[in-house]
C-alpha cells in the first residue's frame, strides 16, 4: 500500500460537500421576486386548513379567455401549430401586433421592430441584459412592479426610485426625476397605467419625461401592459413624440387586456438596431414563443373587441365599490385609479405599518393584500387591492377588514 493513500481516502470521505447554497453563483443574491405569489401561497395554506380567503393579491383578470380567442387556439393545434417558429415571432402576429401599435397609439412601426415572447417579462429581463452594464444607473417608479428592480440589479445595474407622490396623483414627480439624473443614467423606466397605483402619467408629463431623456441622451423603457385599462382617457405613448422612437422600448401583451396571463404571451417594440440583439437572447433563453399560442394572440388583435370593454366597464363597477368602500373603513383613503385595475388604499390613519396590516388582514381577516412595500420603500403606509374579483366578493372583504379595523380601534 501506498503510504498515505488510506488517510487520504479517509478525508475524502470525511469532508462535507458544499450545500446548493454556497454553489450558487453571485449575481443570484441581486434576483428579488414578485410578493403577490408569496402571499398567494399564504392564503393558500390557509384555505387548506378550511379558512375562507378572499384573493385581492393577484393582479390577474378572473374572467375566462374569450371564447373566439380560445378557439383560434384550439383549432392551430388542430392545424399543426406544433413546431417551432421564427424567434421573434410569427410575422402574421408581428404585423398584427404593428398594426395595433398604429390604431391605438399612433405609433408608426415595421413589423420587423415586434419581438413576441413568452409572456412580457422576457421583454424587461431581455432589455435589462442587453443594455445595462455594471455601474450603469436606472431611474425606476417607486412604488413600481418590483421586477424592475429586480431585474436591473440582476444586470449589473444600479436602481434609482423616482417618487410617485399621492399629492401627484401618484403620477411620476418630473422634479424628482430631474435631480435623478447623473453622468451614469442609463434609462429611465416608466408605467402607465401603473401598477400598484392605477396613476396615469398626463401628455404634459410624457413630454417632459421626452425633454429630459433627450436632452440626457436616455433610452427610455415604456411599460404599456395595461394600455387598455383606462377608465376615462385614451392611452398615450412616450414613443410617439418627436424624437422618442428612436430611444423607447415599449412593452405591451395579452395577459392583462384579453384574461389570457395563463397563455404566456407578450411582446416588445424596439428601435430597429436594437432588435437582433433581443432575438439572440430570445434565441439563448426561449428559442420562440408556442405557435399555437400566437395563433390565438392573432385572433385577439383583429377579432371582436366587445369581450374587451365589457371587462373593462365590469372593472369600472368594482372599482367604485371599492373605493367607495375603502374610504369609508376607519382610518383608511383612497383615491380612484384612472387605470389597470387595483386600489392603492393610504392606510396611515390606521397607525399601523404595511406588512404588519396586511399579515392582520389575511390572518384575522381572511382578506390576502399586497403591503405597499411589495412596491418598494415609497410604499409604506399603503396597501394594494386588486379588485379582480366579484363584487360579492369584494363587498364580503370590505365588511371582513371593517371589523378588523373596528375592533382593533377599539381595543387600542
Amino acid at each position: 500500500m501506498v503510504p498515505g493513500t488510506m488517510a487520504s481516502h479517509d478525508a475524502d470521505a470525511d469532508r462535507k460537500a458544499r450545500s446548493i447554497d454556497e454553489r450558487l453563483a453571485g449575481r443570484m443574491t441581486r434576483l428579488g421576486t414578485e410578493t403577490a405569489f408569496e402571499v398567494l401561497a399564504k392564503a393558500q395554506a390557509l384555505e387548506a386548513q378550511g379558512r375562507s380567503v378572499i384573493h385581492l393579491e393577484i393582479g390577474e383578470p378572473d374572467f375566462a379567455t374569450p371564447t373566439a380567442i380560445v378557439e383560434a387556439g384550439v383549432q392551430a393545434l388542430r392545424n399543426g401549430y406544433t413546431h417551432y417558429t421564427p424567434s421573434p415571432g410569427i410575422m402574421p402576429l408581428r404585423r398584427a401586433i404593428a398594426d395595433e401599435m398604429r390604431r391605438s397609439r399612433g405609433l408608426d412601426v415595421a413589423p420587423e421592430q415586434v419581438v413576441v415572447t413568452p409572456g412580457a417579462k422576457p421583454i424587461l429581463f431581455f432589455v435589462m441584459l442587453a443594455l445595462v452594464d455594471e455601474g450603469d444607473e436606472v431611474l425606476c417608479p417607486d412604488p413600481g412592479f418590483p421586477i424592475y428592480e429586480s431585474m436591473i440589479r440582476y444586470a449589473g445595474g444600479t436602481v434609482v426610485p423616482v417618487a410617485l407622490p399621492e399629492s401627484l396623483g401618484f403620477r411620476l414627480d418630473i422634479d424628482g426625476l430631474r435631480k435623478a439624473i447623473t453622468s451614469r443614467t442609463k434609462m429611465i423606466i416608466i408605467n402607465s397605467p401603473a401598477n400598484p397605483t392605477g396613476g396615469v402619467l398626463t401628455p404634459d408629463d410624457l413630454r417632459q419625461i421626452a425633454d429630459l431623456a433627450i436632452r440626457h441622451d436616455l433610452l427610455v423603457f415604456s411599460d404599456e401592459i395595461y394600455s387598455q385599462m383606462l377608465y376615462d382617457d385614451t392611452h398615450s405613448s412616450i414613443a410617439v413624440l418627436p424624437g422618442m422612437a428612436e430611444r423607447t422600448i415599449v412593452l405591451d401583451g395579452f395577459s392583462k387586456t384579453y384574461a389570457m396571463t395563463g397563455w404566456r404571451l407578450g411582446y416588445g417594440v424596439f428601435p430597429s438596431a436594437l432588435v437582433p440583439h433581443i432575438n439572440k437572447l430570445m434565441v439563448n433563453s426561449n428559442s420562440c414563443t408556442a405557435a399555437a399560442t400566437q395563433m390565438a394572440g392573432i385572433e385577439a388583435l383583429t377579432g371582436d373587441q366587445q369581450p374587451v370593454r365589457e371587462m373593462l366597464e365590469e372593472f369600472r363597477r368594482r372599482r367604485d365599490v371599492i373605493v367607495n368602500g375603502l374610504n369609508a373603513l376607519p382610518g383608511v383613503t383612497c383615491r380612484m385609479p384612472a387605470g389597470a385595475f387595483y386600489a392603492y388604499p393610504n392606510i396611515q390613519g390606521t397607525g399601523m405599518r404595511s406588512g404588519d396590516l396586511a399579515n392582520m388582514l389575511l390572518n384575522e381577516a381572511g382578506v390576502a393584500t399586497l403591503a405597499g412595500t411589495s412596491f418598494g420603500p415609497a410604499g409604506e403606509g399603503y396597501l394594494r387591492l386588486s379588485y379582480a374579483n366579484s363584487i360579492a366578493n369584494i363587498q364580503e372583504a370590505l365588511a371582513r377588514i371593517g371589523r378588523v379595523l373596528t375592533e382593533r380601534k377599539a381595543g387600542s
